[in-house]
């Protein structure tokens, strides 16, 4: 093999190993992480408006209390009782989405700070389930909201 040839397979080789390890970022993801970040911002305030704006105006908000919560008044309410009892610091990281031309699934673990049963400082967290609806503006509102 001629050093021309050599130095071509290696640039090949090289860009081949470099493609490969560059992580592709899909679109949806994206949208959601920017959705997430948002809500996470809104409920960082301690705003039950703002998080309640998330949603659609038919969205079931299924909390850990096995509550069933409907339309953007019920989730400003459950968040305002949230936020007075001391929630706050929230983050959603996303696990994993799918999509179609109108909904959006993602799965996504979920912390937040609080307080235990003493009244000590602490952090929670779980897993959270959320079908978004696509907006005609291309915008994503929560339709179906459940966490444990």
């Amino acid at each position: 093999m001629s050093v021309p040839s050599a130095t071509r397979h290696i640039l090949i080789l090289a860009t081949l190993i470099a493609t490969s390890c560059t992580a592709v970022a899909d679109p949806i993801d994206d949208q959601i992480r920017t959705a997430y970040s948002a809500w996470n911002a809104a409920f960082n305030k301690s705003d039950p408006k703002a998080v309640a704006a998330f949603y659609t105006s038919d969205a079931s908000l299924l909390p850990a209390t096995h509550d069933v919560i409907q339309g953007p008044d019920g989730v400003q309410k459950f968040f305002s009782s949230l936020f007075a009892n001391g929630v706050t610091d929230h983050t959603l990281d996303l696990i994993r989405s799918m999509e179609d031309d109108k909904i959006v699934i993602a799965a996504a673990k979920w912390s937040a700070a609080g307080r235990d049963a003493s009244g000590k400082p602490t952090r929670f967290g779980g897993i959270a389930t959320h079908v978004f609806e696509r907006q005609p503006d291309g915008s994503l509102k929560l339709k179906l909201h459940t966490f444990n």
